[in-house]
């Protein structure tokens, strides 16, 4: 336990962040600052897989699984002007969407880990991100799924129609959100590469 402490930690702060920085939105509501933190728990995971295997990693990743667990439920008792600052739908969609993407990210990244040194953490983040994106946005928010009336409710506002991306043709509101998180996810991605290669290159080298 003692050698993935660090990467328990690191998850569960990345968790607690993107919990709260979710609450402020930028770019005309089509951000929010949790959107440039989350994907950090990519890093994360792929940095534990790397260095003690997939095993370990899969414990970092229950570990933030609980903490975001811990975090909706607080959320949901916290009220604001609409209602629950994590909404039920909101709740659940995270959970499943983080739990599914991050096993999928060590699966994925586990398959390619002899290869060149980037392919395993930029392929594993970029399908990984993509299934984060599609379950948490399509569960919390599409009309094609229920919760019951008064859960459905307090995430109507995302099925308005406005222009896509603020520009486009008119769409829920919930796509051009979820097209704008995965752009970060994906921006996030590439410039992680960088922390990814010059942590992996300091501790090989501490080790050898």
């Amino acid at each position: 336990m003692n050698r993935i402490l660090p990467g328990v930690i690191a998850m569960a702060a990345v968790v607690v962040a993107s919990n709260i920085l979710v609450q402020f939105l930028i770019l005309d509501g089509l951000l929010t600052w949790g959107a440039f933190t989350y994907p950090v728990a990519f890093l994360v995971t792929d940095l534990m897989n790397r260095f003690y295997g997939a095993a370990a990693a899969r414990k970092v990743v229950l570990a933030g699984f609980v903490t975001g667990i811990i975090c909706s439920l607080i959320g949901s008792q916290v009220m604001l002007e609409f209602g629950p600052a994590v909404p039920l739908r909101i709740g659940v969609a995270s959970g499943i969407a983080f739990l599914i993407a991050q096993m999928l990210d060590i699966s994925v990244f586990d398959r390619l880990r002899r290869g060149i040194w980037w392919k395993a953490p930029l392929a594993s983040t970029v399908v990984g991100s993509i299934v984060d994106t599609a379950l948490f946005f399509s569960i919390a928010f599409s009309g094609s799924i229920s919760f019951g009336a008064e859960a459905d409710s307090a995430t109507a506002w995302a099925l308005d129609s406005m222009p896509f991306m603020t520009f486009g043709a008119d769409q829920p509101l919930w796509v051009s959100l979820a097209v704008a998180d995965w752009m970060v996810k994906f921006a996030v991605a590439l410039i992680a590469l960088v922390p990814f290669r010059m942590i992996t290159g300091k501790l090989n080298a501490t080790i050898q």
